[in-house]
């Protein structure tokens, strides 16, 4: 009896993390959301609050982290349990990324239009269409992490050259703009800039899906050329 009281009080001293960092994912999106929407409108409030808000994702990422560090000297948890605090800490690390690279599309999107040079913006569209794909990888990972659902996971993993292919195409377009008129290079470098942390947000979206495969399956796949197919009918 002793020891099953126990085991729920990890449970639930674990499922309270969790409910946490999803709450962190929630805000880490949000900030994403509004950087986006402030390089394309030049909101300057609105870059200013994106920029502000990462203290309260730093609060969070110290708290979740002091919050796992007890729970592994309390319950000195073993096997799965173990996976599954060390990647619940990585997670926490690679959402503060998140939202430390959105501020970065928030700075971006001041300088450009303090600048007020509009004519980058025709280039927009290439970017919006990038933000959406990591904005979605983002979700479906934050919920592959909540459902431990690691065929989503799998799923996440593949779709991420899309957006570093989207990323390369935003980066040649920026080139050719910049030597057709150099007086647009400052601002295309903006917009790079932006480019990059969108597609880094992708990296971390990917990360955080490989920490659900690392909990689900014991397989480290960082760095291995993992293919999606490797799951099927495997433990």
């Amino acid at each position: 009896m002793p020891g099953d009281h126990s085991s729920k009080q990890y449970d639930m001293d674990l499922e309270a993390i969790r409910s946490k960092v999803l709450q962190m994912g929630g805000l880490v999106e949000s900030q994403f959301k509004d950087a986006v929407s402030c390089f394309r409108h030049g909101d300057l409030a609105v870059a200013e609050q994106v920029i502000r808000g990462d203290d309260a994702v730093n609060r969070l990422e110290v708290s979740l982290d002091d919050t796992c560090s007890h729970l592994i000297v309390k319950r000195q948890p073993a096997a799965n349990d173990l996976r599954t605090v060390v990647a619940t800490l990585k997670v926490i690390t690679d959402l503060e990324r998140i939202g430390d690279e959105s501020c970065k599309i928030a700075r971006s999107a001041r300088s450009l239009h303090e600048r007020g040079t509009i004519g980058v913006l025709n280039h927009y569209e290439a970017i919006r269409v990038m933000a959406a794909s990591a904005a979605e990888s983002l979700h479906a990972a934050l919920d592959a992490f909540a459902r431990l659902d690691d065929a989503q996971a799998a799923g996440i993993i593949a779709g991420d050259e899309a957006i570093d292919h989207e990323f390369r195409s935003v980066m040649r377009s920026m080139i050719t703009f910049m030597m057709e008129d150099p007086r647009t290079i400052s601002s295309a470098l903006d917009c790079l800039w932006a480019a990059k942390a969108i597609e880094r947000i992708g990296d971390h979206a990917k990360n955080i899906a490989e920490y659900v495969i690392y909990v689900v399956r014991g397989k480290d796949i960082r760095h291995t050329g993992f293919a999606p197919a490797a799951l099927d009918g495997s433990d």
